[in-house]
């Protein structure tokens, strides 16, 4: 489950701290008195000036290109750590044209549109060999912007991308229903899988064709890879154990399904929460992937409603804003600075409501 890790999101709204009436505090004053804009009942005053910080960082390490790499220690992966902090910055709710960050995100779009092919399949040269996780993040990005873009041609641009993207995918499905790292492969795995089905559902949500059997058979995959005691393992044809992450991954396809009452979401949910602790780092049960575990069990507990979100996020909260580094960064899972800030953005964001696809 190398650089395993994904989001689906789509159509940015305020930017955070912007006002939302139904969750906004009194406004808060920063070190020098200044009034800052209000927040949502959650974020406390050091959790945005921490999320600031870790937008600062971000926007400083894109490339001249538009690209994102990785600089940890598995590889590089420029389409997915593009795509995800691309993601991240869209959480803030800048867009391709408005915001202070639009120009990191209108060139994070450009360099994702230039790593399109013609075949669908969005990646770059030195990532082959492990490109479909970056390939759904790239197709979850595409996706989102296709809905703030103002430009006609680039809006031809992003739908073509998303139409081929969306082939690519549905060609590359094993007939498990799932997939793996490379087109073609004819084999699966849990990580990939999900990150294929939130880029479809995404894709979808932008008025891209989806054939409905694609996301059937994905999501019969899951149920497949389901473990007695609500885990899902790695992969559907072995017997191994239970993986926290994938579980939480699951959760949040099901529940983007809009099966909260599928008995086997509410029991997969229930083992994240006995396996899972924002506190606890360094546990066998997170498979070297804190970070990846966290994007999806934070999506998992904002969408079963507030009695689990608000002393979950607290947890998390706490808990990145003391990993944050004196830079403004976090080092996710030894994938780097730009995946672990982009990735921990993601989480402290979700309470802008930003993402409609992690909305309840």
């Amino acid at each position: 489950m190398r650089v395993a890790l994904a989001a689906a999101l789509v159509w940015a709204g305020s930017a955070p701290g912007a006002a939302r009436q139904e969750t906004a505090t009194a406004p808060a004053r920063d070190e020098g008195g200044a009034a800052l804009p209000a927040r949502p009942r959650e974020v406390t005053l050091e959790v945005e000036r921490s999320i600031r910080r870790g937008l600062e960082y971000l926007a400083a390490q894109q490339n001249r290109d538009g690209s994102w790499r990785s600089r940890g220690g598995v590889g590089t992966y420029p389409v997915a750590m593009t795509a995800l902090s691309g993601l991240a910055l869209l959480s803030s709710g800048s867009t391709p044209t408005q915001g202070p960050y639009a120009k990191n995100v209108s060139a994070a779009l450009t360099f994702i549109l230039k790593s399109a092919r013609r075949d669908g399949l969005i990646a770059q040269l030195e990532e082959e060999g492990h490109c479909m996780h970056g390939h759904g993040f790239a197709l979850l990005f595409l996706a989102e912007c296709f809905g703030m873009e103002e430009d006609p041609r680039r809006l031809a641009e992003i739908r073509l991308a998303l139409q081929r993207g969306v082939a690519l995918t549905g060609a590359s499905q094993s007939a498990a229903g799932g997939w793996l790292y490379t087109p073609n492969s004819g084999g699966d795995e849990g990580s990939v899988t999900v990150t294929q089905v939130q880029a479809l559902r995404a894709a979808r949500n932008a008025g891209i064709a989806v054939p409905k059997k694609i996301i059937t058979d994905a999501m019969k995959y899951l149920e497949n890879s389901a473990n007695p005691d609500g885990g899902i393992r790695y992969q559907v044809s072995d017997s191994g154990p239970s993986r926290p992450a994938l579980a939480a991954a699951a959760v949040v396809c099901w529940m983007n399904a809009g099966e909260h009452d599928n008995p086997l979401c509410k029991k997969a949910l229930g083992f994240v929460e006995r396996t899972l602790a924002p506190n606890v780092q360094n546990n066998v049960r997170y498979f070297g992937h804190y970070f990846y575990a966290h994007l999806y069990m934070a999506q998992a507990m904002y969408l079963a409603g507030d009695a689990k979100w608000l002393p979950y996020y607290k947890s998390i909260a706490d808990t990145l804003v003391n990993r944050q580094e004196d830079d403004g960064s976090w080092d996710g899972d030894q994938v780097g600075p730009t995946y672990g800030t982009a990735v921990a953005l993601i989480i402290l964001q979700l309470p802008y409501r930003n993402l409609p696809i992690m909305q309840r």
